[in-house]
């Protein structure tokens, strides 16, 4: 079975982001299968694709928002205005779709399409109607739209919210109706997205690498606790702004942590344990060097890689339960709470008492059942082909 894989941006084997961690697994566990996989979406400026002889590169583009320019800003939402797309999907309008047929026609013929995520989907979606497809929904992007709508700091971004979630409600609802089969990321999100039953959708567990993180040593600790991530991301940014608000002010002042990754404008903390240390070149390395793993997503749906990297380095965590959807298997080593008094106080109690587990076991459950799902698809995928096809 030959497949193609329309996604924003192919891998370029950085996997800097848990977007482009979750499309490797997701790839590697296709082909693990027995499928042929041929990818096709753009790449970051300056980035090749990992894999060349099985990628189709539509150009190079950066769709960050928070790296774009005032002017650039405008440009994309005035696009997105007159298409009627999404303002995510409108970034991705950089090629015509005669340049997107040209380049699939030419890496063809293909038995199926995985339509990854709804931006890329969205964007060139009257291209993908040809052949059965599965839908890899990595989040219920209208929910979280919702909520960025809700967190929103000025009038002219809640609006933009409101019209991205009532755009994306409309084609989440249309990719899962045509989609032979969707694949979520976290089971409340088939529910969600209206494909709770056996037959129409299945969890992906993902993991972060095809083997299981190794350490060699004993850890060296530096601080009491590390966070990384993307924090221009808006459910990021909203769950960063709960930790940094609600639990940082119950630590004792010698409290460490640090924080890396790009730090937005308006992201402060008077708490003197405190420290932003920007970008870092190995960010295993650096949450390895912590006592304590603090997991603090509040919004969005999907899965967190964050959460599953912790997990499988068997470091210790606290964690709240949104940061566990996804997740069928928590470590010991993992304390669930929502009250942010309560969440200060485990972080505290697991930096006093260090406890690290084995890591590996819950890798090789998660790729297992990763392994699992996938067949489930492309079996509903190929019994389609053959029915639709004989």
């Amino acid at each position: 079975m030959h497949l193609l894989f329309a996604t924003s941006i192919v891998p370029d084997g950085a996997l800097a982001s848990g977007y482009e961690i979750a499309n490797a697994a997701i790839i590697a566990a296709l082909r693990r299968a027995g499928a042929r996989v041929t990818v096709v979406g753009f790449t970051w400026p300056g980035k090749a694709a990992a894999d060349p002889e099985n990628t189709v590169v539509l150009g190079a583009i950066d769709v960050r928002t928070e790296s774009a320019s005032a002017l650039q800003k405008l440009v994309w939402v005035g696009k997105a205005m007159l298409s009627g797309l999404t303002f995510a999907s409108a970034k991705l309008r950089a090629v015509s779709d005669q340049a997107v047929l040209a380049a699939v026609e030419q890496a063809g013929p293909f038995d199926g399409y995985v339509l990854n995520s709804v931006q890329f989907a969205s964007a060139f979606e009257r291209l993908f109607e040809d052949q059965p497809s599965i839908f890899v929904a990595h989040n219920v992007e209208h929910l979280s739209a919702r909520e960025n709508a809700a967190a929103a700091g000025s009038l002219f971004q809640r609006l933009l919210f409101r019209r991205e979630a009532r755009l994306l409600k409309i084609v989440e609802e249309r990719l899962c109706r045509r989609a032979r089969f969707v694949f979520t990321l976290a089971e409340e999100d088939r529910a969600a997205l209206g494909v709770a039953a056996a037959d129409r959708s299945a969890v992906l567990p993902l993991v972060t690498g095809v083997r299981a993180p190794t350490r060699k040593g004993p850890r060296q600790i530096d601080c009491d606790a590390a966070l990384v991530g993307t924090w221009t991301w808006q459910p990021n940014r909203i769950g960063l702004d709960w930790f940094l608000g609600k639990v940082v002010p119950h630590l004792r002042p010698g409290f460490r942590i640090r924080i890396a990754g790009h730090r937005p404008s308006g992201i402060t903390s008077t708490h003197p344990g405190v420290e932003f240390v920007g970008r870092v070149p190995d960010a295993r390395a650096f949450v390895s060097g912590a006592a304590v793993i603090p997991l603090i997503s509040t919004a969005g749906s999907g899965v967190q890689l964050k959460t599953i990297e912790t997990f499988e380095l068997g470091l210790p965590s606290v964690a709240t339960s949104r940061s566990l959807r996804g997740i069928d298997h928590r470590p010991d080593n993992c304390v669930v709470t929502d009250d942010p008094a309560g969440f200060a106080r485990a972080l505290e109690t697991a930096a006093a008492n260090i406890r690290d587990v084995d890591g590996s076991a819950f890798h090789r459950q998660q790729v297992k059942a990763l392994d699992v799902a996938i067949r489930l698809g492309l079996e509903k995928l190929g019994a389609v082909r053959q029915e639709v096809f004989a």
